[in-house]
């Protein structure tokens, strides 16, 4: 054990919190956390004020963990802030990493996002066309709530990031092997990993891990999950289920695919994949057992909307990402 306790944060962005309940899943593990760490900032256990962390000097906790995308002026000030104070800062969870299910949101402008929201929900009150404002005055005092920005950013676009944990959320197990691999740095018992690594999973797709048979069969449809009797020994895309693991990096212990479902693609693109839907998209063109184009577009109906589906934890990370202003 170290002999002046680690200085630590977690902190949360554009998410649902899950990756809090991911570093709690760890049981016993997080006793072992507390004993090496003081928590100096962790909204979901403890109060903590934003003048605290303010206070704190440069560099005066030695890691923070942020999980959740940048999604509105308050994300980006305390993204920006605890990077100052932290001489590690890792992006936990598939928002942070990539911009994750938040993400999503770029496909469409954030006038249509308020439009849904605010003006053409069947649950707001009928008339009512109340939009909120970043800044207003209500009987004389004046009051102001975060901007909503026009998209989301994954973390590494607003500040620099040192380490990714990615998933939706991570594994226990995962979550486990990254907090001893940064102990063991900061403690001086372990090397440091190299700059901008990947922490906790592998450095291989996940179909090299998945155990389903697999073959050079074509396809001539695609189905969902609960449209086809599924061979539990075969592999899901030659069976005609979209499936992410040949674009996505392994580390989640092949959960999805060994419980029948597909990958969605939540640890982000595989070693050397640039791009993780259009690495999905090489592989569905490669299954398809026709060169009709009439019929591969019948093939192709039977998808799931593509760009959600391949892109679903990463479109501020993809390449079809949309210009934008801020």
């Amino acid at each position: 054990m170290a002999d002046k306790k680690l200085q630590i944060a977690i902190y949360w962005g554009a998410a649902c919190g899950g990756c809090d309940v991911s570093i709690l899943d760890t049981n016993e593990f997080i006793l072992d956390v507390d004993a090496l760490c003081d928590v100096r900032l962790w909204p979901l256990a403890a109060d903590g004020k934003y003048k605290d962390v303010e206070a704190m000097a440069d560099g005066e906790l030695d890691v923070t963990i942020m999980h959740g995308a940048v999604r509105n002026s308050e994300n980006e000030h305390m993204a920006k802030l605890l990077r100052q104070k932290s001489k590690i800062f890792v992006a936990y969870g598939s928002c942070a990493y990539m911009g994750g299910i938040p993400g999503l949101a770029n496909l469409v402008p954030r006038e249509e996002i308020f439009a849904r929201a605010y003006l053409d929900n069947p649950s707001i009150e009928p008339g009512n066309r109340t939009v909120p404002l970043s800044e207003t005055t209500v009987n004389g005092h004046d009051l102001e709530i975060p901007k909503f920005y026009d998209r989301v950013y994954k973390l590494d676009q607003v500040v620099d990031v040192d380490y990714y944990v990615p998933g939706c959320p991570p594994q226990p197990d995962q979550c486990k092997a990254a907090i001893l691999a940064l102990v063991g740095a900061l403690t001086g018992t372990a090397e440091a990993p190299p700059k901008g690594a990947v922490v906790g999973a592998f450095d291989r797709a996940l179909c090299d891990d998945c155990q389903r048979t697999k073959t050079e069969k074509k396809i001539k449809r695609f189905y969902r999950p609960w449209q086809i009797m599924q061979d539990p020994d075969t592999c899901l895309m030659e069976q005609g289920i979209l499936c992410a693991g040949s674009a996505t990096r392994s580390g989640c212990g092949v959960r999805c695919p060994n419980s029948g479902i597909p990958c969605r693609g939540c640890y982000g693109p595989a070693p050397n994949v640039l791009d993780q839907g259009a690495k999905l998209l090489s592989a569905v063109s490669s299954i398809i057992d026709s060169k009709d184009p009439q019929e591969i577009d019948q093939i192709l109906e039977g998808l799931p909307d593509f760009t959600s589906f391949a892109n679903r934890y990463g479109v501020p990370a993809s390449l079809l990402q949309r210009s934008h202003r801020q």
